[in-house]
């Protein structure tokens, strides 16, 4: 197998920028109004990465741990602020429960996973952590995000069925449940569709990236199928964290739906 790769110049960066004309293209045939949006998108892709790639040459001539792990929790904090971004329903704390399930998830299974499986040493080494947890949050981060949306949304859309449940003489729980279940199926689908395609319909970016920078094409099957294993177990127990504590922010311990700690826009629901 050849090992060496294309290494690209600037002026085949340009020409691969100049293809964003066509979407410019068609939204302004077509009357869009998203041509200001790609325009904006696209240079602010470019400079990111750019920043980040000079960033991460830095970064992987670290060889302390300390920097490593300020670095995952800045992305983690970064990923779980995203999150609540998306969702229109609120309630106070919620910065900080998903703070702490996106970042319990994705620092336990990374962890385990560049200790125990990939057998990286250091274990700390930012070539492998870093690359791996950043694709861990970004799923991540929409496990949770739907898991907050979908359950504060099926709160306040079913609170008459649940008061109800509740005044028969059901826990919290038995009154929740049916919608914890209907969260944690919601917040999965997303990376269970992309298993379920994987290498039939997609080949992933990290599978694609080693085979362009010259690894084989088992050797690359191996890790892709670590990575997928990893993201699917950091967004079960990141989504499970998220709801149960929404679940607690909504419900007190004397079995009451407390709607009113809801807020939409910063208003009361």
């Amino acid at each position: 197998m050849n090992t060496s790769y294309i290494n690209l110049s600037n002026w085949q960066l340009g020409f691969a920028a100049s293809l964003i004309v066509a979407n410019l293209a068609i939204s302004m045939w077509l009357r869009l109004g998203l041509a200001r949006s790609l325009l904006v998108a696209s240079i602010r892709m470019t400079v990111q990465l750019l920043l980040v790639g000079f960033i991460l040459e830095s970064i992987f001539a670290l060889r302390t741990p300390l920097p490593v792990v300020g670095i995952g929790l800045v992305m983690a904090a970064l990923a779980s602020a995203a999150a609540v971004r998306r969702t229109r329903r609120r309630f106070q704390g919620i910065y900080w429960n998903s703070l702490l399930s996106v970042l319990g998830a994705a620092f336990v299974v990374t962890g385990a996973a560049l200790a125990g499986i990939i057998n990286v040493h250091p274990w700390f080494s930012p070539q492998y952590a870093i690359p791996v947890l950043g694709m861990v949050l970004g799923n991540l981060l929409t496990g949770v995000s739907l898991a907050l949306d979908r359950f504060m949304e099926g709160v306040a859309r079913e609170s008459d069925v649940i008061e109800a449940d509740l005044a028969l003489g059901a826990t919290r729980w038995e009154a929740a449940h049916p919608l914890i279940v209907e969260t944690m199926r919601t917040a999965l689908i997303p990376t269970i569709n992309a298993m379920m395609v994987m290498g039939v319909v997609s080949l992933p970016g990290m599978m694609t990236g080693q085979m362009l920078a010259g690894a084989s094409p088992a050797a690359a099957v191996r890790y892709q199928i670590i990575i997928m294993f990893i993201i699917a177990a950091a967004t079960a127990l990141g989504t499970l964290g998220v709801t149960l504590l929404a679940f607690r922010s909504l419900f007190n311990a004397q079995h009451q739906l407390c709607t009113g700690r809801l807020r939409i826009n910063g208003k009361s629901a």
